[in-house]
């Protein structure tokens, strides 16, 4: 098991997820997101490579648009 804490709360996943998985998780496939992984940006282009590991701090914002 590992545990992350995404946005400040502490979330618990049986196995290693990777970044992609965590979007899904989150319900937050198809939306316009940022996300950083222990401070640093993740790229789109690697949320499938990006292999989650215990204990990390992630920061998920959602770009909302408007005027």
């Amino acid at each position: 098991m590992i545990q992350l804490t995404v946005n400040g709360q502490p979330q618990q996943f049986e196995a290693p997820i990777n970044v992609t998985q965590l979007v899904d998780h989150l319900a937050l496939q198809g939306k316009r997101i940022a996300i950083e992984r222990n401070g640093e940006i993740v790229p789109r282009s690697q949320f499938s490579q990006q292999m989650l590991a215990h204990g990390d701090q992630l920061e998920v914002v959602v770009a909302v648009g408007g005027g």
